[in-house]
């Protein structure tokens, strides 16, 4: 599973270079300050939340269907009312949005793995305005790892 979350590291990076933040998820978006963690910057990608359901082939084999999560965060100080005069932001944000889901649609991240296709996308607010745009992607998975030579 590393090798996937690799390439799509690799990938976001690419595709993506005025990110200043692309790390793997564990939680660093729910913490609170009293916590002892790795700072975040904005914008930022986080990867994770991986769900697998394998299915045995036998002699070691399994095959996998698989989801991985992506978070976009995004830091919201502008005012995007209507009045602001500055509600192209909403645009920009949702444009940044886009570019993520285009970077890794398809991708296929291994050799042993099908390409990445965006199965659930959804956003939402988090206190300190920081908005997040997260994807779930499915992928299937051929695992012989455990296979005896």
């Amino acid at each position: 599973m590393e090798e996937i979350f690799i390439a799509i590291m690799e990938q976001i990076a690419h595709e993506m270079p005025d990110l200043s933040l692309i790390d793997e998820d564990y939680g660093q978006l729910e913490m609170g300050a009293e916590e002892d963690h790795y700072p975040v910057t904005f914008p930022c990608v986080l990867i994770g939340n991986t769900d697998s359901n394998w299915h045995d082939l036998g002699y070691g084999a399994q095959n996998s269907e698989s989801f991985i999560t992506v978070r976009l965060a995004i830091d919201c100080y502008h005012d995007t009312s209507y009045a602001s005069g500055t509600y192209d932001k909403v645009r920009e944000r949702q444009q940044m949005a886009n570019s993520l889901y285009k970077a890794l649609q398809c991708l296929q991240c291994t050799e042993n793995a099908s390409p990445l296709v965006r199965e659930k996308s959804r956003e939402y607010a988090l206190p300190g305005y920081i908005k997040v745009y997260e994807m779930t992607f499915s992928f299937t998975l051929h695992d012989e790892s455990a296979m005896e030579s």
